[in-house]
C-alpha cells in the first residue's frame, strides 16, 4: 500500500481530527459550488457527486445555510468570483512525486502559494506532465466487509469486477479499497452493493503506478508533513503522492 491510500491509513491511525483537518468550510464550499455547476443541478438525488460532497460538509458540521449558499453560487444565483479547477505537479522531499487537484477563485494567488509550499519543503513545482505519467486515473471504491473470511471476500470482490484490492482494518472492521477502470466505477460499485457489501464512497483517483521508496524516518516525516501542509491549504482538494514508506519507519514519526 502506498501513496494516497497509505496516507489515508496513516491519518486513520492518527485519529478523526486529523482526517477532517483539511476539510475546511471554504474547501468544502468550493467543492459544492463546482460540483453543482458541473452536474447542472443542486439536487443531490439528481447529482450523485454533489451528494457525496454534501456528506463531507456534514461530517465537518458545516451549517445548512453555508451548504445552500454554495449550491446557489454553483447555480449562478449569487454574484461573486468564478471558481475554477486547477492542477499542480511537482516533487517534494525525497523526490516523491505529487499530483494535486484544487479549486480557486484566483489562479495566480494559488499558484504562488503552492509554489512556495514546494520550495519550503525542499522540493519544486513542475510543469504540466512532469508527474502525470507516474499516476493512473482509476475508480476507487471504499468497501466495508460483510464480516466473513477476508480471503473469500477478496476473491468475491475480484469476481465482481475489481482490478485490484487493498485491505485494512478500521475500528476493528474489515474494509477494502477496490480499484477498477474509471469508466466502470459506478457499475462495479452497484454490483458490490447488491452482493451485500457496504459501499462507503466511490471516486475517481490518481493511483501511483511508479513508486518512490522512502528509506529513512527523517525523510518520511518531511514527506508526511509536506503532504499535510498541502491538504490544509483552502484551495487544494486532493493530494496524490507516490511515496512508499515502510511501516517500520512510522513508529518513529509523531
Amino acid at each position: 500500500m502506498s501513496g494516497h491510500s497509505k496516507w489515508s491509513t496513516i491519518k486513520r491511525a492518527k485519529g478523526a481530527a486529523d482526517i477532517k483537518r483539511g476539510l475546511t468550510f471554504t474547501k468544502v464550499a468550493n467543492a459544492i459550488t463546482i460540483t453543482t455547476r458541473q452536474g447542472n443541478s443542486g439536487d443531490p438525488d439528481a447529482n450523485p457527486r454533489l451528494r457525496m460532497v454534501i456528506d463531507e460538509a456534514r461530517s465537518v458540521n458545516m451549517p445548512k445555510e453555508n451548504i445552500q449558499r454554495a449550491i446557489d453560487r454553483g447555480l449562478g444565483k449569487l454574484p461573486g468570483q468564478t471558481i475554477e479547477e486547477v492542477n499542480y505537479e511537482g516533487f517534494g522531499p525525497g523526490k516523491v512525486a505529487f499530483y494535486i487537484e484544487g479549486l480557486t477563485d484566483n489562479k495566480m494567488r494559488t499558484l504562488q502559494e503552492v509554489k512556495n509550499l514546494f520550495e519550503k519543503s525542499g522540493g519544486s513545482l513542475g510543469g504540466t506532465g512532469s508527474t502525470t505519467y507516474m499516476f493512473a486515473k482509476v475508480g476507487e471504491i471504499k468497501v466495508k466487509g460483510k464480516g466473513g473470511n477476508s480471503e473469500e471476500e477478496l476473491l468475491e470482490l475480484i469476481d465482481l469486477g475489481a482490478e485490484d484490492v487493498e485491505e485494512f482494518l478500521e475500528d476493528n472492521i474489515q474494509r477494502y479499497l477496490v480499484y477498477t477502470e474509471g469508466s466502470k466505477v459506478a457499475e462495479v460499485s452497484n454490483k458490490i452493493t447488491r452482493a451485500g457489501f457496504g459501499v462507503k464512497s466511490s471516486n475517481l483517483v490518481m493511483k501511483p503506478k511508479i513508486l518512490q521508496e522512502v528509506s529513512d524516518s527523517e525523510t518520511a516525516k518531511k514527506v508526511l508533513d509536506f503532504t499535510s501542509r498541502l491538504e490544509e491549504h483552502d484551495d487544494i482538494q486532493k493530494v496524490y503522492a507516490n511515496f512508499d514508506i515502510n511501516d517500520s519507519l512510522l513508529k518513529d514519526i509523531d
